[in-house]
């Protein structure tokens, strides 16, 4: 096997999705973490200190707003890649999310294949953030 290109936490409470976004992932040569909720993810993202996390948006418990700025808001974490993966397609959640300082967006249902592109550019681009 190779070299392995960043470690992934994924985060969705639907498990079809969040498996068909982790073997993706994996396939393309990433380790890949799962979590069912925003609750859960907080709860292990120390742990588990992902280079890239994907969110889903639409969650009970802590849906992927307010973890998103719980990540942000956190000296720990902050310095994590998040992309929000959503059906909210509306130009005010996009701004919405971009205020937050999530680094890319996706609206579902996404390709694959731009998924595992824009997480192994985020991977890629290490932990430094060029915004606050």
């Amino acid at each position: 096997m190779g070299e392995v290109l960043g470690k992934v936490l994924v985060v969705d409470d639907d498990e079809v999705i969040r498996q068909l976004i982790a073997v993706n992932l994996t396939l393309e040569g990433f380790d890949v973490e799962q979590a069912t909720d925003g609750q859960d993810c907080l709860e292990r993202v120390l742990d588990v200190m992902p280079d890239v996390i994907t969110l889903d948006v639409m969650m009970p418990h802590l849906d992927g707003w307010v973890t998103a700025t719980r990540l942000r808001t956190d000296e720990e974490t902050r310095h994590i890649r998040v992309v929000l993966i959503t059906a909210r397609a509306q130009d005010d959640d996009k701004r919405r999310g971009l205020g937050i300082g999530v680094d890319a967006y996706l609206t579902k249902p996404f390709d694959p294949a731009e998924l595992i592109r824009i997480v192994r550019d985020l991977a890629a681009m290490g932990p430094e953030r060029k915004r606050v």
